[in-house]
């Protein structure tokens, strides 16, 4: 085995297994919720587990994020297959969407916070698995401030869209609960074309490391600390 390849097996571990983690609390507290709340569409499913391999996506979550990592992108970029919840079903039909949409935010922001802690304990293990462990949870904090804020954007079908329909009046919740059908679109129009378009005519549109970056970095400072390390 060269180098190379050593190198791309080390990254891929330390990062595999914060990527599955986060993906596979986030969508499994969405499901837990809803079924706490009324709806066990998810639980039926087996959707309510700390299983990854049932909220793995194919491509979303494993041919995307492998193909960034071969090609050295500055970022990682994925996604699980979303829980399934009738919301009609749930007792409060637009308070309950609000909690089980924030659910899965909260979940990674919990995880984020465990990662930060289990820091304190790195020096009692040996220091080889101390600096492998030390990346991976590093790693957790990282995606899981992504996957908190990019999934809070006030989108639909993003939670933060969800969120916000269901707390704004009427006459601003419908014509966006009606932007769902297109919010894929403009989600990778906002992170991929914009800033092909930006570098085209030499505009910085880079949007997504405005609203999502900027905020993680604030975030990450917390975290850091948290975790005693010194940024």
């Amino acid at each position: 085995m060269d180098f190379d390849s050593f190198g791309f097996l080390y990254i891929a571990s330390i990062w595999v297994l914060p990527v599955l983690l986060a993906i596979t609390l986030h969508e499994a507290a969405h499901g837990f919720v809803a079924w706490r709340l009324g709806d066990d569409t998810a639980r039926q499913l087996g959707r309510v587990s700390f299983n990854p391999f049932r909220h793995v996506d194919l491509f979303g979550t494993v041919i995307l994020p492998a193909m960034l990592l071969v090609l050295r992108a500055p970022f990682l970029f994925g996604w699980a297959k979303p829980v399934p919840v009738a919301f009609h079903r749930l007792r409060h039909p637009r308070r309950d969407m609000v909690l089980v949409a924030a659910a899965g935010p909260a979940a990674n922001l919990i995880l984020a916070t465990a990662s930060a802690l289990l820091f304190h304990l790195l020096p009692l293990l040996p220091l080889s698995f101390a600096g492998w462990l030390g990346s991976n949870l590093y790693n957790s904090i990282l995606i899981n401030l992504v996957l908190a804020v990019f999934n809070m954007l006030p989108l639909p079908p993003l939670d933060g869209g969800r969120v916000a329909v269901g707390l704004l009046p009427d006459a601003l919740a419908r014509p966006l609960a009606r932007l769902e059908r297109f919010g894929f679109l403009i989600i990778i129009g906002v992170i991929f074309l914009l800033p092909m378009l930006g570098r085209q005519v030499g505009i910085d549109l880079n949007v997504f490391y405005w609203i999502v970056g900027v905020p993680v970095e604030w975030l990450l400072t917390f975290f850091v600390t948290l975790a005693g390390l010194h940024s």
